[in-house]
């Protein structure tokens, strides 16, 4: 993936905005545990920020997928991973199945006004018993009239508190377990749906999560996403968009892990010297750098691919995974070169440390990446060839 001027006209336009209208006001949404996300998302919908890769006839700017990418790397040098993580809920996670698969009517109420800010989109998929198990998910959407009835509780939703709708995964039939889910959009006023309170969480502490508990609510079918019974495939296929996003926004914080590491054991003397002579110290700060650049180059590979219409699964999967592994190993080690200043709250190293402990769990835990990519290798068992 090569950045063009148009590329690096876009990270300008997200660096400015990330440095007056986020980072100023992050440590403030922190502390009360939300931000405001209908007055944030309003204000970069007026900038184009919301639909950079969805279709103009829906006021998004018609890019390709490599601008998505330049977006979320830059957006992810915020101070708060709870922000970013919320806005690539409304940009990656809870919208392209709509941009891809929905009417024409169902785009103009709901994914036009995403894009432009006006509404907050929340991807409802994950329940208390079905997290990566996407299969075993109970909640369940039956056919009465024009309407589907939908009963069923979802959990741990990024958004919760403030969507306007959320993107609904739930059985519309009985069956084979991947062709009996339909998507389906929920306007978050109708009767019957209701949000729990905030869940308290190791970090992203600025993004609100909670349940949600859908009670007899009543939709009209053609609230439905693309076809009936297809709703497991435009989920796999969306994960493939936020998969992608979520190891672009994590780039951002480990790069920033480093950097402030360097600056502190510089500054910081003990035993005569600077905590940065240290060969045990730099050699370390040099060689996660490298692996920061090398997750960089796989995921701008995939990128190329996804561009160019090939199916990026394995190379997608395989990004994750790393930048899982990459945001538990790396705020780890840089938070011990910070001593008893890493193991404070308000220290730089910290939050990346608690923010990015998410990255190996949602959106697919490090676990079902590595099944993936075993089976596409085929030697997953029951995919492994004879010899």
């Amino acid at each position: 993936m090569k950045l063009t001027q148009e590329h690096e006209e876009l990270c300008r336009t997200v660096r400015s905005f990330v440095e007056n209208e986020v980072n100023p006001f992050v440590d403030e949404w922190e502390e009360s545990g939300c931000f405001p996300a209908k007055t944030l998302f309003k204000k970069m919908g007026e900038l184009g920020l919301l639909g950079i890769s969805k279709p103009e006839a829906y006021g998004g700017m018609g890019l390709n997928y490599s601008f998505e990418v330049a977006f979320a790397e830059e957006f992810g040098r915020c101070h708060s991973g709870g922000v970013t993580m919320a806005v690539g809920v409304q940009t990656n996670m809870a919208t392209p199945a709509l941009a891809q698969y929905g009417s024409d009517e169902l785009c103009r109420e709901f994914l036009s006004p995403a894009i432009a800010g006006e509404m907050v989109a929340s991807i409802a998929v994950s329940e208390p018993g079905a997290g990566s198990d996407v299969a075993s998910i109970k909640t369940t959407a039956r056919k009465d009239g024009d309407d589907y009835i939908i009963n069923g509780s979802k959990m741990w939703i990024t958004n919760a508190k403030q969507a306007d709708f959320f993107c609904l995964l739930a059985n519309t039939n009985e069956g084979n377990p991947h062709t009996s889910k339909s998507l389906i959009v929920v306007p978050a006023s109708t009767p019957g749906v209701s949000v729990g309170d905030r869940l308290k969480k190791l970090g992203m502490r600025a993004s609100d999560t909670a349940p949600v508990f859908f009670d007899n609510v009543r939709v009209p079918q053609h609230y439905r996403i693309g076809e009936e019974g297809k709703g497991f495939t435009y989920q796999m296929e969306q994960f493939q968009e936020e998969r992608l996003f979520g190891a672009a926004m994590g780039l951002g914080p480990l790069d920033r892990c480093i950097s402030s590491t360097i600056e502190y054991t510089d500054d910081r003397i003990a035993f005569g010297r600077s905590l940065l002579d240290n060969q045990a110290i730099h050699y370390r700060l040099a060689e996660l750098q490298t692996e920061v650049e090398a997750l960089r180059s796989l995921l701008y590979r995939a990128v190329d691919e996804y561009v160019a219409g090939k199916d990026v699964t394995l190379l997608a999967s395989m990004a994750k995974l790393k930048s899982g592994q990459l945001s538990r190993e790396l705020p780890d080690a840089c938070l011990q070169f910070w001593g008893g200043m890493g193991y404070i709250e308000e220290s730089v190293v910290n939050r990346i440390y608690r923010d990015a402990r998410l990255v190996a769990i949602g959106g697919g835990a490090d676990e079902i990446m590595k099944g993936i990519i075993a089976k596409l290798m085929g030697i997953h068992p029951g995919k492994r060839k004879s010899v």
